[in-house]
């Protein structure tokens, strides 16, 4: 049996491009970051890698009406590499082809939503504040002991 199957979640670099096949089907495309943070020689190093996405059908109209760049999204999809002639000779370009987007969280005017369902609901104003600290997971700061885990 074969996988080929890629989860990534990060920010959009740049806001979603729109096209059309000639069949009529939707094509959205744009760049995603993601961030691996690690420690070298004891100090805090952050590493960021850029994938290229693209969606296409329902999924993609819906990117480019609430996504622009940095919403945060999660992709599910397949990792496809494509090859043309092109004025430097063959070109490649290795992009996650999404079977699945979910909007990520709001935050500070970033696009979102709560998925891909549709539109976002109208909040009032003390909506936002609300979900914020919803948002806001907070964590002990105990470290936990192995011997505390019953399995």
């Amino acid at each position: 049996m074969y996988l080929n199957k890629a989860f990534v979640f990060g920010n959009l670099t740049r806001d979603p491009e729109v096209r059309s096949l000639p069949s009529g089907v939707q094509v959205a495309s744009f760049g995603l970051a993601t961030n691996r943070v690690y420690k070298k020689d004891g100090k805090r190093e952050e590493m960021a890698e850029f994938h290229n996405i693209v969606v296409f059908g329902k999924q993609a109209e819906l990117a480019a009406q609430y996504l622009k760049k940095g919403s945060s999204l999660l992709v599910e999809g397949r990792i496809q590499t494509r090859s043309w002639e092109g004025e430097k000779g063959k070109q490649y370009r290795t992009e996650i082809v999404a079977e699945r987007i979910q909007f990520g969280p709001r935050g500070g005017g970033a696009g979102g939503g709560g998925g891909t369902g549709g539109g976002a609901a109208p909040t009032s104003k003390a909506g936002p504040a609300k979900e914020k600290k919803e948002d806001t997971i907070e964590y002990p700061e105990d470290d936990i002991n192995p011997e505390d885990i019953p399995f």
